[in-house]
């Protein structure tokens, strides 16, 4: 927790840093398109989920385990083996190659149980929300939803002013109608996310 929020007020600062030294209001960055997600994305392992390994027929070898910070697992038979960067599928064809030493033609499910995702995929709410943070993306996740998770914005915060920075775009800056879109309820200014998303909520001057 105090390794997260370290990051996030790193990355606070340097957002700030950078838009003082651009010198562009949030008004002048073209509208967030309404749909960003991709259709073949699938979700990819980070430090700190769980993931629950189910060997089939061999339930002294199926357990949940957590993902270390350096991105590996450890489970009986199987020492430090990368699940960073994985898909669950893809986690689970490594884990029955490293069995085959053991077990003939095992079978192995991986279900991820508890989702935080790589640093690269996660989202960044900072500026004037309620809670700034750091949030685990997934499919179809919008706007709202990181709002809802963020507890809204602070009474200072310029809503209609708000940013994404789309790290995924080579950090191409969108603008965003945070107050239509709680206070006035207009769903028009609901956006999706995309992986790695930053979304800056100003502070309003007057």
């Amino acid at each position: 927790m105090k390794l997260m929020r370290s990051v996030l007020g790193l990355v606070s600062v340097a957002l700030a840093s950078l838009l003082v030294l651009s010198g562009c209001a949030s008004g002048s960055f073209p509208p967030a398109p309404a749909v960003a997600a991709d259709a073949e994305y699938s979700y990819v392992i980070g430090p700190g989920d769980t993931v629950n390994i189910v060997v089939w027929r061999n339930p002294e070898l199926s357990m949940s385990v957590p993902v270390r910070p350096d991105g590996k697992i450890t489970t009986p038979l199987v020492e430090d083996l990368q699940a960073m960067g994985k898909d669950a599928s893809t986690l689970a064809r490594d884990i029955e190659k490293a069995l085959e030493k053991y077990i003939r033609e095992p079978v192995v499910t991986v279900i991820v149980t508890s989702f935080v995702g790589p640093y690269s995929e996660q989202i960044r709410v900072v500026g004037e929300a309620a809670e700034p943070k750091i949030l685990p993306y997934r499919q179809k996740m919008t706007v709202l939803d990181v709002m809802i998770a963020v507890g809204g914005m602070t009474e200072f915060a310029d809503g209609n002013k708000a940013s994404i920075l789309r790290t995924g775009e080579g950090n191409k800056q969108y603008s965003v109608r945070l107050s239509d879109l709680l206070k006035r309820g207009d769903v028009s200014a609901n956006v999706e996310m995309r992986p790695g998303d930053v979304l800056i909520i100003p502070q309003s001057w007057f």
